[in-house]
């Protein structure tokens, strides 16, 4: 995508009241109303990953919400987008929009309309508008040497959800990234804004270690992690030791290989599975040293299940990822 807008020499018109646009590599932009309100707007959607409609969407709204969080801002409203085959029952688009609808009302967030075209494959989600104070912004670019990362979702969607194609997963397994996917990042975020962080952004398509060199580069500043102190979903290693991981992954992990700089003791397997592409996943936090405990009590007092310190950032060389067992 960065090649096809360096081609648009303009797209901002106010520069006094973006906050935050597409050049920033942030996770929604931010438009300032006044010196104590600004919007926070962004959209997501993508192709069913499970089969039963319902559960997709509300997938899928939680995942588009999760940009305004990662942000530190409240949803407010919503618009469906929805691209669906003439072909099909319209029940299944009435299931996949119910989804959408009792997750955003979860979330305290009006559907306000949407638009629908006809496509021969299914895709929904939602552009999202939220709420900030611009002295609350987290963006990218905050992150500072000695903070520590934390992680608020385990990794895994991803090959979960390819698994699921294949009839390769039981329902155990399936049933557990379903609930993390469909886990609002809302009391993530609430912990984040309470303790006072530096950076953040949310775990999506572009998978762990992609997300995190968003950070470091928007930073300046670099990081070291720890394989071991990632939390994965139960089947993953397993799925990923029958070479079952999806085209994204494998992508993630090709673009890692110009930023990483692997210990000897990470198998083929490990990498793979911090390039998984994930949907839905949880927040990228870098939080000072001396506020570690604060998060991670904040966030568990919060509901968040496992929080987990996973590394930290660091001087040097900018953008480059450090990754060790």
């Amino acid at each position: 995508m960065a090649q096809v807008l360096r081609h648009i020499t303009q797209l901002t018109t106010d520069k006094s009241r973006v906050l935050v646009d597409f050049g920033s590599g942030d996770d929604a932009a931010v438009y300032k109303l006044t010196e104590d309100l600004a919007l926070v707007t962004t959209v997501d959607f993508f192709p069913p990953i499970v089969d039963d409609p319902y559960t997709f969407g509300v997938i899928a709204a939680a995942n588009a919400l999760s940009d305004v969080y990662a942000m530190g801002g409240t949803p407010i409203t919503a618009l469906n987008i929805t691209a669906f085959p003439s072909d099909l029952p319209a029940e299944i688009l009435g299931q996949m929009l119910a989804g959408g609808s009792d997750k955003a009302a979860e979330a305290g967030v009006s559907v306000v309309g949407g638009h629908t075209v006809d496509d021969r494959e299914p895709k929904y989600g939602m552009a999202v508008t939220g709420i900030i104070k611009p002295g609350d912004l987290v963006t990218l670019s905050g992150a500072q040497p000695s903070d520590r990362i934390v992680l608020t979702k385990p990794i895994g969607t991803g090959v979960i959800t390819t698994a699921v194609k294949n009839g390769n997963v039981g329902p155990e397994a399936l049933n557990v990234a379903v609930e993390s996917m469909s886990l609002l990042n809302r009391e993530a975020s609430e912990a984040m804004l309470a303790v006072g962080v530096n950076a953040c952004t949310d775990v999506t398509g572009f998978g762990l270690l992609g997300h995190l060199r968003n950070m470091v580069h928007a930073s300046g500043v670099s990081a070291r992690i720890s394989r071991n102190a990632v939390p994965e979903l139960p089947g993953t290693t397993e799925l990923l030791d029958q070479d079952i991981a999806p085209g994204g992954t494998h992508r993630n992990f090709e673009y890692a290989n110009r930023y990483v700089n692997w210990a000897d003791s990470i198998s083929n397997r490990d990498q793979l599975f911090l390039s998984d592409a994930q949907t839905s996943g949880g927040l990228l936090i870098a939080v000072p040293a001396d506020r570690e405990c604060l998060l991670i009590n904040r966030l568990i007092d919060n509901g968040v299940a496992a929080p987990s310190v996973i590394g930290e950032i660091t001087e040097g060389d900018t953008s480059l990822i450090y990754v060790d067992s």
